[in-house]
């Protein structure tokens, strides 16, 4: 493995996570000792700039006011449903900002904070979760796959688009997000052993949020961590956290580099925490203690941030307001897009079938044509 030659280890080593989850920032904000960041040969993480930092803190406070407006809007029955990620912001920031342009993301149905922070515009965003048919925005315009609500099939639609760009010798690296649950989907297998085996660069980043639905990790897993799933597909795995925004950044960057480099695929497992219910359909109570929230309100990466940006002097008063108001300003678009009712044609359900329609989608569309005229002269 050219990466493990590079740090002048075996490529066991080079592979095999770090004893400890990589941390940059305590929960207080303050720099870890470099002796207890979890790093290891050949797994060094270099802070980001200010400038990068300070841009990250700033999605990072958007994406936290979306999610709670966005739990709003659900409860005034104004979306459908809405899976939040309040509490894992970090994770999805990272991802967004750890990518170039050129570079592709395939999120899942929880990763909205990650669309909108590649670029996306919020109000495009919810059009799915509003209901209406497609995903509300252009994924090649903004090289970002539609939000996926099946598990791990984003992951295999992930790699053939790496395997595409190497094939035709682009610099193009893809992250492909999943949860901890979807590691013990098939299609997460084919996914890593393929990308191994062609060696494609991706980077596969598991939030590990402790539960899928209600179910615990540790009913899914008897694996160390689930970086060390990487091993057996002859991937390197690292382990992070995911509440450190900090070290997130740092690991994904170093990942995305490495792809980039080497044509090489890796895994990232973030543990972070999912604070609200799996989505508005669900009791979160039937299956977790109230107090095991409450512990990881402590670890809140939003906190962690402000905390350790004030303190070295990057964030300032008036960033602090001019992103307070800029969050607010997202929000109140949000709004306004989700409390206006869409102007919908049933016939554009027939538009996208077929490049070519059949005889038969011509037939349905002229009925159901017929059928809303027929209602309109009434």
């Amino acid at each position: 493995m050219e990466a493990s030659r590079k740090f002048g280890i075996s490529p066991e080593q080079y592979m095999l996570p770090a004893g400890e989850q990589i941390r940059l920032l305590a929960p207080s904000g303050e720099l870890v000792p470099e002796s207890e960041q979890g790093t290891s040969p050949g797994h060094e993480y270099p802070i980001p700039d200010d400038d990068i930092l300070l841009c990250a803190y700033e999605a990072l406070v958007i994406g936290r006011r979306i999610n709670d407006q966005n739990y709003a809007l659900v409860r005034q029955g104004r979306l459908a449903v809405y899976p939040s990620s309040h509490g894992q912001e970090a994770c999805q920031v990272g991802a967004a900002l750890a990518l170039e342009d050129g570079d592709w993301m395939f999120p899942t149905y929880r990763d909205t904070v990650a669309v909108i922070s590649r670029g996306v515009a919020p109000e495009d965003v919810m059009v799915s979760f509003r209901g209406d048919w497609h995903c509300g925005y252009d994924p090649h315009a903004h090289h970002v796959a539609p939000q996926s609500t099946p598990l791990t099939t984003q992951l295999l639609h992930a790699v053939g688009v790496a395997h595409a760009a190497k094939l035709r010798g682009e610099d193009t690296v893809v992250i492909a997000m999943c949860g901890d649950g979807a590691t013990s989907e098939g299609d997460f297998h084919e996914a890593l052993n393929f990308a191994a085996v062609f060696e494609v660069p991706v980077v596969f980043l598991i939030q590990n949020n402790g539960f899928a639905i209600s179910v615990p990790l540790s009913s899914q897993s008897a694996a160390p961590t689930l970086a060390h799933k990487a091993i057996g597909y002859g991937l390197a795995g690292e382990r992070v956290d995911g509440n450190d925004l900090v070290a997130v950044l740092a690991a994904l960057r170093r990942a995305v580099h490495l792809a980039r480099e080497h044509s090489m695929p890796l895994l990232v497992e973030a543990m972070t925490y999912r604070m609200q219910a799996h989505t508005n359909a669900d009791d979160d109570s039937r299956y977790r203690d109230s107090d095991e929230v409450e512990q990881w309100k402590e670890k809140d990466p939003l906190l962690r941030m402000q905390r350790f940006l004030s303190a070295k002097g990057t964030l300032k008063a008036e960033d602090e307001t001019r992103i307070s108001q800029r969050a607010e300003e997202v929000a109140a678009a949000l709004r306004t897009t989700m409390t206006t009712e869409p102007s919908m044609d049933p016939l554009e359900i027939f538009d996208h079938v077929y490049s070519e329609p059949t005889a038969q989608l011509r037939a349905q569309r002229e009925q159901l044509a017929d059928e809303l005229a027929r209602n309109e002269e009434r």
